[in-house]
């Protein structure tokens, strides 16, 4: 499960934040995650609960945010949404599609006390 080390890598994120700034409690952790980015999310649900236990965000809400799949058509030189990464281009149905976003995973922000 690799949800647990990526909640491990967000609370390093968190405390850090929380030392440089003086928090003295997260409420919300807001991330984003990018279609592709084989993020399970109940697994995710559930490492953010046990590894955020101990720390200035536990009890937090984790809320998630579904960032789309983005791919470069070079047949039709358009950026499109894509839900899979080997769709076609749903502008001109052309296959050759370059992913550029929906990988990605990252922290938007803090509700801190």
């Amino acid at each position: 499960m690799h949800e647990m080390s990526l909640c491990e890598g967000i609370r390093q994120v968190i405390e850090a934040q929380a030392d440089q700034h003086a928090i003295q409690a997260v409420k919300r952790v807001r991330l984003e995650i990018g279609k592709f980015s084989g993020v399970e999310k109940p697994a995710l649900e559930f490492a953010f609960e046990v590894v955020m236990r101990g720390s200035v965000a536990e009890g937090a809400v984790l809320e998630m945010i579904d960032l789309p799949g983005k791919a470069m058509c070079y047949d039709c030189m358009h950026e499109v949404e894509i839900d899979n990464r080997l769709d076609p281009c749903p502008d001109c149905g052309g296959g050759k599609l370059m992913p550029v976003s929906g990988d990605e995973m990252k922290i938007k922000d803090l509700e801190v006390v």
